[in-house]
Order: C-alpha cells, then structure tokens, then sequence
C-alpha cells in the first residue's frame, strides 16, 4: 500500500476546497474526510493481513524518497501497530468535525480548508520516520489552531489563541534544538542522520540522552498538556469553536503524546528509565489536579477541557511506568480520550448552538426536549468517567493494571494516587449530567429547542460506535499495539 495517500488525499480535498465556493465546501470537505476515513480502514487490514502473513518487519509500507540530501534529510515514511491506532483515531474525528460544523456560515470555505490542513499535519506526523520530515508535519498540526480560535472562537479568543500558540512554539523550540542535537551527536564519518529507524541502532550515551531527553520530552509533553506546562488547554479549548476543540483534544494533544512515546523514549532508554520517577509524579498530580478543578467548573464546556487535562495525565502515566502493558494502555487511552473527548465537544456545541449558554445550572430538564443530544451527553459522560462497556473504562484499567505490576512501593503508591481521580470523575460528571439534563426545564425558552439534526447524529452515530467498539472488543486494536510495543521499546519496557 502507498502511504502517501494518507497526506495526498487531504492535499487533493484542500485544492477542492479552494476551487469551489462555500456551501460546497463543506461537501468537498466531507466527501474528502469519509475517503480518508475508508483508506485507513483499509490500511488497518492491510497491515493486519501483512502481519498475519508472516511478515515481522518493524515498520511496515515504507518509502524512502531524498528531499533535501546535502543534509541527509528524506521523506521517509512507514506504519507500526500505534501509529495506525492513532490514523484511524484522527480519520474519525475528522469526519465528526466536519459533519457538526456543517451549518458553519462565517467563513466557512477558510475554515474547512484550516480544518483539512490541520488534519494533514496529523496524518504526515504520524506516518513519518525521518525527524526533520515529522517535524515539519507538526508544525502544520499547530500554525491552523491559531487562526480557527482567533477567527472563530468565543469569549477571550485572540487571548486564547496567542497564548495556545506561544506555549507550544516555546514546546517546538525545545524538540527542534533536541532534533539538531540527536543530529549532531549521530554523525558517522562527518554526517548526521534524522532517521528513526537508524537512530533507534546508534545507542547514544547516557551523558547525552540525560541532555537532550528533557527537552525533547518536555517540548511534546507541552502539547500533551504535562504538568505544569497545560494551562494553554483549558484556555484554548473553551474559546475554539466546535470543530477546533474536537480536534484540538483529540488529535492535537496526541501528537504530543505520540511524540514522547514513538520519539524520545525510543531515542532515550537510559534517560526514560532515569526521569521516569519524575514523569510519574508530574502525571500524578496532573491527574489529581485536572480532576479537582474540574468539579469547580460551572462551564460545561470549561470542565470537559480540564477533564482533558486529567485523562491526558494517564497517557503520561502509563508511558513513565516503562512496562509493557503500561505502555499499551497509554496507546489506548491516546485513542480512547481522543474519540471520547470529541464526542463531547460536539455535544456540548450542539448545546452551547441551541441554549446559548455553556453554564449547566442555567440549564436543566433538556433531555425531555432534546432526547438524542441528551443521551449523548451521557454516554460521553460515562465514557469519560470510565463505565465498563465504553473505551475509557478498558483504557484506564490496562494503564492502572501496568502500572501495579511494578512491585515496589513508589510506583504502586502512584497508580492507587491515579485512580483516587476516578471518583472525583465521577462526581463532576454526574453532577454536570444532573443539572443540565435532568429535573424542571429552567428557561421556557428551552421547551421549543430543536434535537439534533442530521449531520449532528451521523457525527455522534460515528464517535459512539468507536467508543463501543473500543470498548467491548478491544482485543483488535490491543493486540495491534502490544505486537508494535513489544518490538519498538524492547530497550525501554522493565
């Protein structure tokens, strides 16, 4: 299979969208989404039958092509078992923002083609296997997220926007200098290599690796809202519109995740194994902290970004706890949060697009009007809180069951600390379903509210049924992640 697809798909959806005007392009934008949608699907069993086949490559469907040579820089591309999960996690949330943001009128051409951008920047940074090549892909992740919260954002928006943006070009300047520097210190014979198949061979020394680990760690932990580098997040999702924030917490936060994970614990052994103590206190109290500030939250849409903050904090956890089912389950939940978190964004939208108000105890009683959106908003509520049957609950119990497996009192002291968050989830979510959804309707403005519309449930219909299929057969997609787990961090896993 051609990999390339993957980024000329979008390509080709982002000429159409300039070549038509703007009611259109909200149907180019679609047509292009459900075609990126089938062709991860189809890479999903390609690799699939590839493996079953017998074939035990570590990266599979590799191109190699020089792009700028005098400096051994290539478009260098290939899959493993996790950066498939997290293609179809970004195939389908794209598809879900595209289909709630459907009857966007301010705009809308400029703001689809910002969404489809965005969206390749995603799919090149996780296909990619040259670090120069993946960080250009993770630049045009982020340059979008600018302009859709600047433009077509709420409240505090231009704040929101700067503030998203230069936290997270301080985090791109911090990997950019560890990327040079891997550069410079893998220079065999007067030339440095960016290739992560061949890097992962050269075995840096520990003096090293303690140098450039943090601050490759740290500058895609920034991304992934790390302690205490996350307080962009709760700003930069309340103000995003819709779409943005769906993509924001479920793609954008996983680049940073996928980053630390397939990147510098790859690179770094020695130093994962040494900061290890610190990532785990680091998650722990963005775990405990995210939950708590949450509960203060009268935002429904201020507490699903804190929210993120906290089930962010798990991915973090599990990579730091360096065993194998650890890792599968920081994999997982990288996937889960990211199909559970856009689910609720989009609900919450659909609220925020019919009541015009985001706090909960201005509204009430909604589920007798709006039955469709209001079960919705409960499902993503159970999901997020981590009810056996939906993604969240196989995700965080993997990460707790990894975690607990090192038998030593720090690292089980950490994973009981963790799942004290738990209950505190539960109690701001089912707080937050009670006063917005149960009881007297509070407005009798509210009783003639719509339900959702079409779009707005083919959208739902399609985040729910990832989150279910997660959920109750995960084994696909586990299994798909150990296999890559036990092959990629053989040098990092207890």
């Amino acid at each position: 299979m051609n990999l390339s697809f993957l980024i000329l798909i979008p390509l080709l959806t982002l000429i159409g969208i300039m070549l038509v005007n703007g009611k259109t392009a909200r149907v180019v934008a679609f047509v292009g989404s459900l075609l990126q949608l089938g062709l991860a699907i189809f890479l999903l069993f390609a690799y699939m039958h590839e493996r079953g086949a017998g074939n035990v490559s570590s990266v599979l469907f590799e191109e190699t092509h020089p792009w700028f040579s005098q400096w051994n820089i290539n478009y260098h591309i290939g899959v493993d078992g996790i950066s498939i999960a997290m293609i179809l996690l970004t195939s389908v949330v794209l598809v879900g923002g595209v289909l709630v943001s459907w009857k966007m009128e301010y705009q809308s051409k400029e703001f689809f083609f910002l969404l489809v951008l965005l969206a390749t920047g995603a799919f090149g940074f996780f296909i990619s296997l040259d670090l120069f090549t993946q960080f250009f892909f993770f630049e045009l992740a982020v340059v979008p997220k600018y302009l859709l919260i600047s433009i077509w954002g709420s409240g505090k928006k231009e704040y929101a926007a700067m503030k998203l943006v230069l936290m997270l070009m301080g985090g791109s300047s911090l990997v950019l200098i560890s990327i040079l520097g891997v550069y410079y210190y893998s220079a065999v014979g007067g030339v440095g290599t960016f290739d992560l198949k061949k890097l992962g061979t050269i075995g840096f020394s520990h003096e090293i690796q303690m140098f450039l680990f943090p601050m490759m760690f740290v500058g895609f932990g920034v991304l992934s809202a790390l302690f205490p580098f996350h307080t962009w997040a709760p700003d930069g999702h309340s103000s995003a519109p819709t779409a943005a924030s769906m993509f924001l917490a479920g793609i954008s936060m996983k680049l940073g995740g996928y980053g630390c994970l397939r990147v510098a614990m790859v690179l770094f052994p020695e130093a994962a194994h040494a900061y290890s103590p610190y990532i785990i206190i680091l998650a722990c109290i963005g775990i405990l902290y995210g939950a708590l500030v949450t509960v203060k939250q009268r935002d429904i849409k201020m507490m699903n970004a804190y929210s993120s903050v906290s089930h962010c904090g798990f991915v973090l956890l599990g990579m730091a706890m360096l065993t194998k089912t650890a890792i599968v389950g920081a994999v997982l939940q990288m996937v889960s949060h990211g199909v559970m978190t856009a689910l609720f964004f989009a609900v919450i939208g659909m609220m925020y697009e019919r009541t015009h108000t985001r706090m909960g105890d201005q509204m009430g009683g909604l589920l007798k009007v709006m039955p469709f959106i209001g079960t919705v908003f409960i499902i993503a509520g159970l999901t997020s809180l981590g009810l056996p049957g939906f993604s969240g609950f196989v995700a965080e119990m993997t990460v707790f069951v990894g975690s607990f497996q090192v038998q030593d009192l720090f690292h089980r002291s950490a994973t009981i600390i963790a799942t004290m968050s738990l209950v505190v989830t539960a109690v701001y979510i089912l707080r937050a379903v009670g006063i917005s959804l149960w009881g007297p309707i509070k407005n009798k403005e509210f009783e003639l509210l719509p339900d959702a519309t079409w779009n707005e449930k083919l959208a739902s219909i399609i985040l729910i049924a990832s989150i279910i299929l997660i959920g109750s057969m995960p084994f696909w997609i586990s299994d798909l992640i150990a296999k890559t787990t036990e092959t990629l961090f053989s040098a990092v896993i207890k």
